[in-house]
């Protein structure tokens, strides 16, 4: 475990981290802007799929925040690199949002969100435009066995009104449906972190992964020999700390602010 006022680059979830909803947390923006005046970076690490990086760009433009594409790494990203690294497949079910279909086809994917022939993989991610027929399509293509990969396993997504369910759920959804479970890319997987590392260009020593959710981003930082902070403004309480300990524990961004200056 190395000081946190060592660090530089900063791998940051979003969702329940630094806002809720289009409310940032406060001192969100006086942390970030601590980072580059120090002479670190940040990165913004998230499972959500249900969005492209520009679409988040805008989003925190709007709650003055300044970044660009290049600060985002998001589990299509790790995704998309995976796919890369395989045989390509025929043709892909994209199971999930208009924006979603479309970061896949700009990655070079060849999909459908159709039942046609030549699918050989259902590939999910988190779906804000779910609908029933969908859910259809996924048993019917999982009982034909078609390959199956989900984009992340997060249980829930944190609202201002509480949760709802994210990929993680409708998962285990068609696991019960189909007795199928898909092959989860994105956090807990170490490849977000490594891949986030290498573009910056800093070291596992330089380096701090703070997130909300112990399952996905503590243990992502975990599996990438990295220091991590839990944040308790999102999904973690103190008592579901079990095993899965993180380096460090904060309130929120705020107290992490105070930590690294």
């Amino acid at each position: 475990m190395s000081s946190l006022k060592g660090k530089k680059l900063f791998l940051l979830d979003l969702d329940g981290t630094l806002y809720l909803d289009d409310t940032l947390f406060e001192g969100a923006t006086a942390f970030l802007e601590h980072i580059k005046s120090s002479g670190g970076r940040y990165m913004f690490l998230t499972n959500n799929s249900s969005r492209g990086a520009e679409d988040y760009v805008a989003k925190l433009n709007n709650m003055g925040v300044a970044c660009t594409a290049g600060d985002f790494y998001t589990s299509v990203d790790a995704t998309l690199r995976y796919l890369s690294a395989r045989p390509a497949y025929r043709k892909v079910y994209a199971f999930g949002t208009g924006s979603f279909k479309e970061q896949l086809r700009k990655g070079g994917v060849r999909v459908t969100d159709r039942l046609e022939d030549g699918i050989d993989c259902l590939l999910m991610g988190f779906d804000t435009e779910l609908t029933f027929r969908k859910l259809e399509d996924a048993c019917i293509l999982l009982g034909r066995g078609a390959d199956y990969i989900a984009t992340n396993p997060d249980w829930v997504c944190p609202t201002s009104y509480g949760y709802v369910p994210d990929c993680g759920s409708v998962a285990e959804m068609l696991k019960k449906a189909t007795g199928r479970s898909p092959l989860f890319i994105g956090k807990p997987r170490p490849d977000m972190v490594l891949a986030a590392m290498e573009k910056a260009g800093f070291s596992a020593e330089d380096t701090l992964v703070v997130g909300d959710r112990l399952y996905t981003d503590i243990a992502c930082g975990a599996a990438a020999g990295v220091d991590t902070v839990l944040v308790l403004s999102g999904e973690t309480r103190l008592e579901d700390i079990g095993e899965l300990k993180p380096t460090y524990i904060m309130r929120d961004i705020g107290e992490l602010l105070e930590a690294i200056k």
